[in-house]
C-alpha cells in the first residue's frame, strides 16, 4: 500500500514538473491543490506529497498566506537534481527537527502534570509493543509515533493534536530512514522510556529535558544521513 501510494505521488510530481515546464514561468502562481486534483484527477492527498517533492527538488516556494509559486530554475537544480532536492530535504527536516524542539518537550511537561492513570498505561503499553518489535528484530516505526502522539493526547488540547497529525506525516520517511540505522531503535526506545518515568512522576522539568534530550538524539543521526 505505501509502496503504491509513493508511485502515485512521485508520478503526479512529474506530471506536475511538465506542467510547470510547460505552461508557467518563475514566479507565476501554481494552481491550487483542488484544482490540480481535478485536473490530474488525483487525489488531494497525491497532490500534497508531490507538492513536497518538487519543494524538496527547489521548483517551487510556498509563501504563507499567498500560495506556491513556480521558482527560477537554477542551473544546479538542471545539471544536478537529486544533490539540489538533498540539499533542500536536509534544510527542510533540519527546520521541521527545530519545530518539534519547540513543540514537544512542554507538551512532555504538560503531560506529567495532566495525564490520567489509563493514559499512563497506554504509554506503558504502546512502549512494551515497541519492546516487543525491537527484540524480534523488527522495525518499531508505527510504535515510535504512537507513543509520541498519546503524549500529545494527555495534554488535552485539541489543537496539538491536529499540528501534531501533520508534523508526523511530514516527518513520515524522515522517521522510517533514522529507525533503520543501527543502534537507534534501541536509543528511542531508552529515551521514551525516560520520558515516561519522568511523566509517571510527575516531574513536569524531567519530562520536558528527557523529551529535548531525545529529539536531539534524533536530530543528531538523521542529519548525518543527509
Amino acid at each position: 500500500m505505501i509502496v503504491r501510494r509513493k508511485k502515485v505521488h512521485a508520478e503526479v510530481a512529474k506530471q506536475i514538473e511538465r506542467l510547470i515546464l510547460k505552461r508557467l514561468e518563475p514566479g507565476d502562481k501554481l494552481p491550487s491543490q483542488g484544482e490540480l486534483a481535478e485536473m490530474l484527477q488525483v487525489s488531494r492527498g497525491s497532490i500534497r506529497d508531490a507538492i513536497r517533492d518538487l519543494e524538496l527538488m527547489g521548483l517551487i516556494e510556498r509563501r504563507q498566506g499567498a500560495g506556491t509559486f513556480i521558482r527560477e530554475i537554477s542551473a544546479e537544480s538542471l545539471v544536478n537534481p537529486s544533490a539540489n532536492a538533498l540539499k533542500h530535504q536536509r534544510k527542510l527536516v533540519s527546520e521541521l527537527l527545530d519545530f518539534r524542539k519547540m513543540l514537544e518537550p512542554p507538551l512532555a511537561a504538560r503531560a506529567a502534570t495532566h495525564a490520567s492513570p489509563d493514559e499512563i498505561s497506554e504509554m506503558e503499553e504502546i512502549l512494551q509493543r515497541q519492546e516487543g518489535k525491537l527484540s524480534h528484530g523488527e522495525v518499531a516505526i508505527a510504535e515510535d509515533a504512537e507513543f509520541h502522539y498519546s503524549i500529545a493526547l494527555a495534554s488535552g488540547n485539541s489543537i496539538v493534536l491536529k499540528v501534531l497529525d501533520i508534523l508526523m506525516d511530514l516527518l513520515r520517511d524522515t522517521r522510517e530512514l533514522s529507525l533503520q540505522v543501527e543502534g537507534r531503535p534501541q536509543k528511542s526506545l531508552a529515551g521514551h522510556r525516560r520520558i515516561l518515568a519522568a511523566i509517571k512522576r510527575q516531574d513536569a522539568e524531567a519530562a520536558k529535558a528527557a523529551m529535548r534530550r531525545h529529539i536531539e538524539e534524533v536530530e543528531e543521526i538523521v542529519l548525518e544521513k543527509f
